[in-house]
């Protein structure tokens, strides 16, 4: 059985990691029976409307489980490691679903929040029957948690930050060795030419693969007959405006 499991708004300026990293460290310690596919970051709005911490994201982890009765127990995990890391004036949100339970209601509500904003009601009425879980603060979290399920569910949004050995990939490599690592090429050049398995990749010290059609699919853009590096980099961190110091956020909407 595969499991999405969101989260959102876990920390705030002071916090040592960010829910992204809250999540890979989740996933990291889950146990046998439990199998981490991959965690998707999921981006929403930067309005001046909206407060949060650095870049306003959520983040989706993708696992199986070898035992369908096991869902206690991972919801049960989930909701530890929040209550252990989340930092202090955060208003953590949870969502917890089976894949085959996320309706395109779900799926839709996600595409919306990433466009304005929306509301805890907005999120109950449309998560229906799935586990929804507001863990402390104002519990705005549980609107971007519903919404990084049904964008990961949608399967042409965010980005992998957690999948098989993409950590540990080398900065120059050949085409052949992301894809033996399950990673899809692309060029999003004007006039694209199609990456060959001997092609390199280079200054790729930062892979951070999308999530296009349910798959990770790393964007290369040409540098030279055979030579292509990656489209997109890290991005520096930035606040919302008139946001103060240990204000929490990263969340996709206001309350009530």
């Amino acid at each position: 059985m595969r499991i999405y499991l969101g989260f959102d708004d876990t920390d705030d300026l002071d916090a040592p990691m960010g829910t992204g990293r809250l999540v890979r460290e989740f996933g990291y310690k889950l146990p046998d029976g439990f199998i981490l596919q991959g965690i998707v970051r999921h981006q929403l709005p930067r309005l001046d409307t909206i407060p949060f911490t650095s870049n306003n994201s959520s983040a989706c982890a993708i696992i199986d489980m070898t035992d369908d009765g096991a869902l206690d127990t991972l919801r049960r995990l989930a909701i530890e490691h929040l209550e252990i890391h989340c930092a202090p004036g955060s208003d953590p949100g949870l969502c917890l679903a089976c894949e085959s339970d996320v309706t395109q209601d779900v799926v839709s509500y996600g595409q919306l929040v990433t466009s304005r904003r929306v509301t805890q009601k907005d999120a109950m009425r449309t998560a229906g029957g799935i586990d929804l879980y507001g863990l402390g603060g104002t519990n705005d979290g549980i609107i971007g948690a519903l919404a990084a399920v049904g964008l990961t569910k949608y399967g042409w949004c965010g980005r992998f930050i957690e999948y098989g050995t993409l950590r540990d990939l080398p900065a120059n490599l050949h085409v052949r060795e992301l894809t033996d690592a399950g990673i899809t090429v692309v060029s999003v050049d004007r006039d694209p030419l199609v990456p060959q398995p001997d092609d390199m990749v280079v200054d790729a010290n930062w892979i951070r693969p999308s999530l296009w059609a349910g798959q990770p699919m790393l964007q290369l853009r040409r540098v030279q007959h055979g030579v292509w590096e990656t489209a997109h980099g890290k991005r520096k961190k930035k606040h919302a405006p008139g946001m103060g110091k240990g204000k929490a956020a990263t969340f996709a909407g206001t309350a009530q």
